[in-house]
Formats: structure tokens, sequence, C-alpha cells
């Protein structure tokens, strides 16, 4: 790792951090290589490194903040790379802390929305860390909710709204939001239904053109409107509402993020949304986000860590839960254990959630971020979980039900639908079968723009490679050119 030119100054904040911590030089520089492990990064630090910095020497890129989570978990309190005497740099970390309050979970995902809709592309490159989930699901499974959220008598007092102090998680200055909401101004009711109806249609446009479609726009939005009213005025019972609607928004943009393959970005996106909901008191809300976290999990191959979630989620919200989000819960473990290559342990997950749904009746009250599991849903599921296990047969049938029972509005998730049913299809040796249904999955997923719909459909042609001068593969290569 390069390094700056020496300073003659040496960094006695540093000095002091490493006596308090009680690190000897190479214990440091090994817990730094740790971490950066965690983030795909070789760094292969050693005591002179450590030696060299507290001469004064500025370590470049990601480093300082490496340095700075290394102190933080060690000592037990946030210290960013300033508290280091260190320059601060590309936020690797930001984002993946489970703040202590409302008001520093506001600072830490505000400055998410910034950074990421502003022209910096450093956040969007950040790979995901499967070790970055363990703490913000336990915090969130052990924490013990706000008593407080409102805003009143902290923005009437000052004549304007308080703003924590910017910590050390996104190193952003303070930029003038651009909103006609004046600081301090009141959260009404109609400013939180506003906040849904964006949800609803952003939702929307997700789920028939792709995550990448309307993204940036919804970050904006999370920016300029969302953060005004998270740093305005308003009591306690508005201030749960509020905070429910960011989680729900910022669970989106991490979704939306997900599609189109900005991982690490998505999953501080999910922790920051799961932060929200417990200010929101929303536990249920919170297992939905675990449930997210658990699904990116699976797309990326790290099926132990899924089923973990999954778990936290269930053991959060207990058997009170509606029966449609127990079947959700039970069906993201499914996959889990799909991706495991473990049968029985996803046949009973399977078994489960098939009978939380059956329990389910036309009166129940439903959150609304649960209404989209129903038999279709299910049987997607199914499908997916079966075609894990390479039971063909078994995906072909669930995953023919679905796509007669799934809504149109929902094109993408029968983009997906229609590759896993194409691949069991050309499992079972049905190769014109298969190449047909890939050929329609193709065409949708060049209608999208959704990384996830072309990576489905990639992975498939790859299986198709073995039957590459089989006319019915010819066929389909044509048909695919012909969109390209």
């Amino acid at each position: 790792m390069t390094e700056r030119t020496p300073q003659r100054t040496p960094n006695r904040q540093l000095a002091a951090l490493i006596a308090e911590a009680g690190f000897s030089h190479a214990g440091l520089a090994r817990r730094v290589d740790q971490l950066g492990l965690e983030h795909g990064l070789d760094l292969r630090y050693d005591k002179t490194s450590v030696t060299r910095w507290l001469r004064g020497q500025q370590p470049r890129g990601t480093t300082p903040a490496l340095i700075a989570e290394v102190f933080t978990r060690r000592l037990g309190r946030r210290l960013s790379a300033q508290d280091l005497g260190l320059d601060a740099c590309a936020p690797v970390y930001a984002g993946l802390e489970f703040a202590a309050t409302p008001e520093e979970a506001v600072d830490i995902v505000s400055g998410l929305w910034r950074k990421d809709s502003g022209s910096h592309a450093e956040l969007r490159k950040i790979a995901f860390t499967p070790a970055g989930l363990v703490v913000p699901s336990r915090d969130w499974l052990i924490g013990r909710a706000d008593e407080r959220v409102g805003r009143v008598e902290a923005a009437a007092s000052t004549g304007s709204a308080r703003v924590p102090s910017q910590g050390p998680r996104v190193a952003v200055p303070r930029q003038r939001v651009a909103t006609d909401r004046g600081p301090g101004q009141k959260v009404s009711s109609g400013d939180i239904s506003a906040l849904r109806s964006v949800g609803e249609l952003f939702r929307a446009l997700d789920h028939a053109y792709g995550g990448g479609h309307a993204r940036q726009a919804l970050v904006r939005y999370l920016e300029h409107e969302a953060e005004p009213m998270l740093r305005g005025m308003y009591g306690e019972t508005t201030g749960r509402r509020l905070f429910a609607a960011a989680a729900d928004l910022t669970r989106l943009a991490g979704w939306t993020s997900y599609d189109i393959a900005a991982h690490g970005l998505a999953q501080r996106y999910f922790v920051q949304a799961l932060r929200l909901s417990q200010a929101a008191g929303d536990r249920a809300y919170g297992s939905y986000v675990l449930v997210t976290m658990s699904r990116q999990a699976v797309y990326l191959g790290h099926g132990r860590e899924a089923v973990q979630l999954t778990r936290v989620a269930q053991q959060g919200v207990g058997s009170s839960a509606p029966p449609a989000v127990q079947a959700l819960l039970h069906c993201a473990e499914a996959r889990g254990h799909g991706v495991l290559g473990d049968a029985r342990a996803c046949t009973a997950a399977l078994v489960r959630a098939e009978r939380a749904l059956e329990a389910a009746r036309p009166g129940d009250d439903v959150p609304y971020w649960a209404r989209f599991f129903d038999e279709a849903q299910l049987a997607d599921e199914f499908g997916h979980c079966h075609w894990d296990l390479r039971q063909y047969r078994s995906a072909v049938q669930h995953a023919e039900r679905s796509l007669q029972l799934r809504a149109p509005a929902f094109a993408r998730s029968r983009l997906f639908c229609r590759v896993v049913l194409a691949s069991a299809r050309l499992g079972l040796g049905e190769l014109d079968q298969a190449c047909a249904l890939g050929a329609e999955a193709a065409l949708q997923a060049s209608e999208m723009r959704s990384v996830r719909a072309s990576e489905y459909v990639r992975e498939f042609e790859r299986r198709l490679e073995p039957y590459r001068d089989a006319p019915p593969v010819r066929t389909y290569r044509d048909r695919v050119s012909a969109l390209s």
C-alpha cells in the first residue's frame, strides 16, 4: 500500500488510543488486515506500518476508516479517522453502523442519501460484506425500543430543528438542502401520506421496469424531502409514523440498488432501514427488512448468513405475526437452505410456510408490505427452492403455477420465475421448451434496467452451452442477437 510523504509531527492522538486499547503495533496491524479482508481488501500491514503512522505518515484510501473501526470495536465508542489524527477517506464502513439513537440514525442515513445522489461513485463500488450482517441484526434483536423520537421541544426551544453533530460515519460536508420546507417546520399527516404514496409509485416502477429505472430519483427524493422532515418538528406519534415511512423508502432504495448490483450500497441501506424501523417501533417491518437482507445474501450465495437473518427475524416477531408474514419468513429461510443444498431443512421450512398461508383469512390485518405474499408468491418460492435442490419436476410444477397466478404488474418476478421454469425444463432434457421460455425471458430483460434480470438470463445461457450446436439453441441465439 502506497503511503504519503512522511510528516514530521508525531501522531499523539493515535498513540494515546493505542495505549488505551492495549494494542501492540503488530496486533493493530493484524486487526486492520483482518477487517480489510471483510471488505475484500488485501492490505498486508505490519508493525512497521503502525510505527510509520505514529511518526505522522498518512495511510491512503480506505485504511483510515478501517483503523477507526478497529478502535471503535475495541473501545466500544464510535471513533472517526479524524479522532485518530488521520485524514478522512472513502467511507468503506459508512452505513453499516447500527446507530445508538434516532438522531444518529438520521445523520448516518442522510449522509448516505447525499453521497449517493451526488457525483461521487465510490459508495456504489463498495463490496458486500457478510461480516457486516452480524452486528446490525444482533443489535436489532436485543436492542431496546427508543423511548423518544419526537423533536417538537428541541426545535421550539431554538427556533429551528435541532441538527445533531455530524458523526464520523460519512465524510460529507453539510449542504443546504434544496427544498421548500423551512428549518424546523412541523411535519403533518399529509407529509407522511405523501411519503407513503411515493413509496407505492417507486415500488410499482421497480416491479415493472427494474431498479435502475428510477433509483436515482428515489434517492434524490429522500435527500430533498425525507431528510428535512426527519429534521423537522413532530411529536411522538407522528414521529413514529415518519420513521416508519422513511424506513420503507430507505429499504426500497436498498432494494433498487441491489437490483443494479450495487451490493455494498444496498447492504448499507438495508442496515439503516432496519435502524429506522426500530425508531418507528415497528418490529414486524424490521423482520421484513431482515428478510430483504436474507434475499440479497441468497442471491450472492451466502446461504448460512441468509438462514441466520431469517431466524433472527422470526425470533424478533415471535408467533404473533399474521399468517402471511409468518409464511414470508419461513419461505425466506427455505431459500437459504436451498442455496446450501439442505433438502430436509428446506422442505421443512416450505411446509411451515404453506401451513401458515393456509391459515390466513380474508379479514386478517396484513401489513401493506406483506400483501404481495399470496399463492403466486408461495409457488414462486417453491419453484426456486426445488430448482436450487435440482428437483426439476417439482420446480416445473410450481413455476408454472406461479406464472398462471402472478399479476402482469410483477414483470420482473415473472421473468425470474420464467427463467427458473426454462432451467428446470432444460434439466429434464426438454430443450425446445427451455429455449422458447428462455427467449421470452431474454426479451423481457432487454426491456428492463435490472442487472439481476440480465444475470438470470446469462446464467440460463451458460447452462445452454453444452447444447450449443442443437437447432433450438441456435434459434434461441438468433432471437437474442436480434434483440441486441
